[in-house]
Parts: C-alpha cells; sequence; structure tokens
C-alpha cells in the first residue's frame, strides 16, 4: 500500500518524485529513467528549448541544468547554445540518482479502481500495488500519430519517427521523411549525416525555422518580446505565468490555440544541418502509398494540381502526437471511459486531477486544459509544485467516492 504512485520516470515524473520526497509523502516511482529521450528521440538530436528551459525541478532549485554542466566541464549558455540530447539525458540520470533514488524501473501493466477507492496497480513482472492516488506523466510515446495513408503500409516499409533512436540501419538507403516540423528536420539531419539518401516532404510551402536568438538584445526589443522558456512574446509570458487561467478559457478556444501556437518549428540550427543540403519537397500532400518491387511509393499532390510519385526504400513519418487516453496501456478499456475526456484529452481541475478521483494527469496530456507550455519539459516548473502540493493536502483526506472527481475537474 502507497499514497501515491508515480507512472513515468521523465521530467514530469521525476521532478513530482522529487517534491513528494522532500514533503515525507509515501510515494512509488516507476518507469524506466527518462525513457522518451533515451528510447524515442535519434541519438545526436539538439534540444529545441534553451539551456534556460531544461532544467528539472526539486525544492530547493540548486540542481540545474547549467550547474551539471559545470560540474561536468560541458559547454553551457542560457541562450544560444543548443543543447545536446546527450547532454540532457545524462543530467535527467544524474537528477533521478540524487533525488529519486528509490526510482523502480519496471513497468506498470494495467490500473483497476479499488472497490472501496483508490486504485490497484499491477506490475509488468505481476506483483500488485495498492495506492491511494496515481499520477500519469508517461510524456509522448504512446501518443504518436501516423497518417492512415502510410499506417496502411506494412511495417518493414514505415515507421514514425519516435522509433528510431539509432538511425544508422538507414546508411545508403533511400529514405522519405515525412512532415515540416522539428521532428522531421532533425530526423532528415541526422539521416543525411550517416549517409542515407533523404527526400523531406511536407504540406507546408516554406519550413517556418526559428530565428536564432540574438547575443544582446536591445532593452526596447525585451520590452517588446520579453523572452520566455517558450519563446519570446507577451503571448508566452501569458502562457508560462498563467496556466491556471487558460484552464478558465472557452474550450474550443483552447483546443484551437494549443494546436496552433508554438508549432513544432524546427531549431535555428537546423536550417544549416539541411537547407541546400537535401532535397525539400513542400507543398506536397501524400495521397496514395503502396509497396511494389520490394520498394515504397508515395503519390502526393502539388498544390498546383499536379501530381509526383516518389519512391523509396522506407518512408519516416515525422508527424507529430495526438493524445488519445485509449491509446495507453495500462489504462485497460474501462477506465478511458470514465474519464470525463473532449476527443480522448482528459479534462482536468485546476490541481490535475480528473473526473476519476484521485487520478492525475500531467504533461502533453494536460496541454488542452493548461497550454502549450505542457508540450515542454519547462512545463514541469508549473506543474509539479502544483500537483505536489495538492497531493501533500490530501494525503490524509479519505478518497472521494466515485463520479465526485467529476465535479472538482468542473468546479476546481
Amino acid at each position: 500500500m502507497t499514497s501515491v504512485v508515480i507512472i513515468g520516470a521523465g521530467p514530469y515524473g521525476l521532478s513530482l518524485a522529487s517534491y513528494l520526497r522532500a514533503a515525507g509523502i509515501d510515494f512509488k516511482i516507476f518507469g524506466k529513467p527518462m525513457a522518451n529521450w533515451r528510447e524515442h528521440m535519434p541519438a545526436g538530436m539538439l534540444l529545441k528549448s534553451d539551456g534556460c528551459a531544461s532544467d528539472l525541478y526539486e525544492p530547493e532549485g540548486t540542481f540545474t541544468l547549467r550547474r551539471f554542466c559545470e560540474d561536468h566541464a560541458i559547454p553551457y549558455q542560457h541562450t544560444g547554445l543548443p543543447v545536446a540530447l546527450s547532454t540532457f539525458i545524462a543530467y535527467g540520470l544524474a537528477f533521478a540518482q540524487k533525488f529519486v533514488p528509490d526510482l523502480d524501473s519496471r513497468e506498470v501493466a494495467r490500473i483497476d479502481r479499488r472497490p472501496g477507492g483508490g486504485f490497484l496497480v499491477q506490475l509488468s513482472d505481476g506483483e500488485p500495488i495498492a495506492a491511494d492516488r496515481v499520477v500519469v506523466a508517461v510524456g509522448i510515446s504512446h501518443f504518436k500519430h501516423m497518417p492512415p495513408i502510410l499506417a496502411a503500409l506494412e511495417p518493414g516499409f514505415v515507421s514514425h519517427a519516435s522509433e528510431h533512436n539509432d538511425l544508422s540501419p538507414f546508411r545508403d538507403r533511400d529514405v522519405i521523411v515525412v512532415g515540416g516540423g522539428a521532428s522531421a528536420l532533425d530526423t532528415a539531419a541526422l539521416l543525411h549525416r550517416n549517409g542515407s539518401r533523404v527526400q523531406l516532404v511536407s504540406r507546408r510551402d516554406t519550413i517556418s525555422f526559428l530565428a536564432p536568438p540574438e547575443p544582446e538584445p536591445s532593452l526596447l526589443k525585451r520590452l517588446r518580446w520579453p523572452p520566455t522558456g517558450i519563446g519570446p512574446g507577451w503571448t508566452n509570458v501569458l502562457c508560462t505565468q498563467l496556466p491556471v487561467m487558460f484552464r478558465l478559457l472557452p474550450e474550443d478556444f483552447r483546443r484551437d490555440f494549443v494546436r496552433r501556437h508554438l508549432g513544432p518549428a524546427p531549431g535555428w540550427f537546423s536550417r544549416e544541418q539541411t537547407e541546400g543540403r537535401l532535397p525539400f519537397i513542400l507543398g506536397a500532400t501524400p495521397v496514395q502509398a503502396f509497396q511494389k518491387d520490394r520498394r515504397v511509393h508515395l503519390q502526393v499532390a502539388m498544390q498546383g494540381g499536379d501530381k509526383r510519385m516518389l519512391v523509396a526504400d522506407h518512408i519516416i513519418a515525422a508527424t507529430g502526437y495526438r493524445v488519445d487516453l485509449r491509446r495507453i496501456p495500462f489504462l485497460g478499456r474501462e477506465l478511458p471511459a470514465e474519464i470525463d475526456a473532449v476527443d480522448q484529452t482528459p479534462r482536468l481541475s485546476a490541481h490535475l486531477e480528473s473526473s476519476v478521483a484521485g487520478l492525475y494527469f500531467t504533461g502533453l496530456a494536460a496541454a488542452r486544459c493548461f497550454g502549450p507550455i505542457m508540450r515542454f519539459a519547462v512545463g514541469a516548473k508549473f506543474a509539479t509544485p502544483q500537483l505536489a502540493r495538492q497531493l501533500v493536502r490530501t494525503a490524509q483526506r479519505p478518497q472521494k467516492q466515485a463520479g465526485s472527481g467529476q465535479r472538482a475537474a468542473t468546479s476546481a
């Protein structure tokens, strides 16, 4: 029996565990540390977020990425110097070792409601854990989106970008990367560097690379475009400072804003790695895909009305992520049906609690409620203390009866 189970050991899960440990709350955290970053992102990648927005969070706020880099003689700048994926992973593992030493790397296989309240958490090896509350902090890996046209292909001919930590198997092969965001450009750049013959296909007319940060912006520019962890501008100031207020905005507005604002634009450093080095096929919408003679054929419709047929050995879909509770395997079939959701995205209270009492969601799954900041690691700066305070406050309270979480989600 434990008070809290945290599922997921990425930046959100590890940060929350450090807060609960400092508060003396009985908890267990399950999952491989930094698994999404270690297993679902390509080796050699650079983070789009600046160094100042790539911290994990503990109550004292002293173990920052900057301090880790200083201790290990790794070059660091708050802005202007991209953070290597390998550096961020090493920092996350060091954070886990220092602040979450009792991390359990076993996976959670299933969650069930207990008749008297709380949950029964079944681990992959069969061990059951009874918990009053459960926090789902699984990141993005369960939510990969594959367009139906590509999903119909056999697995050997198509894959999602998140399936490749190692791109070396594609050396000397023809690869089509579909997408126009950061993941697509990063994947294409690394494939090109590793000796693949790459074509980038995007429905966009142009690739909108982020502008490189100015070393010393003027005072006027800082006032007009104040810097934040998710980019400059007053809109981003509101996103980072007022996530709880964002939750009170009309639902349709929040849905559209989260989809449009801070889209998957490639980092400024990706431009020199790709532009002029590999072909961009822009304004091209995939309309048909099939296998023939052990090759994959992708037909695209150009904006002018013409159609082109592209041929390769493999297609990598860098087509993003869409939250869908049904894709989280350990929730089973029953729990997603009980959770109040819109488009399979959970409605959450101001304390990140779902309509199922004691079941919380953080990270990407909370973006529809709290804004685009939750799509980034820096979102843990808001979510961690917000959620930790709630878990500490309710540690000694009896669990609500089934259904009362719905009232919390709509009234808090």
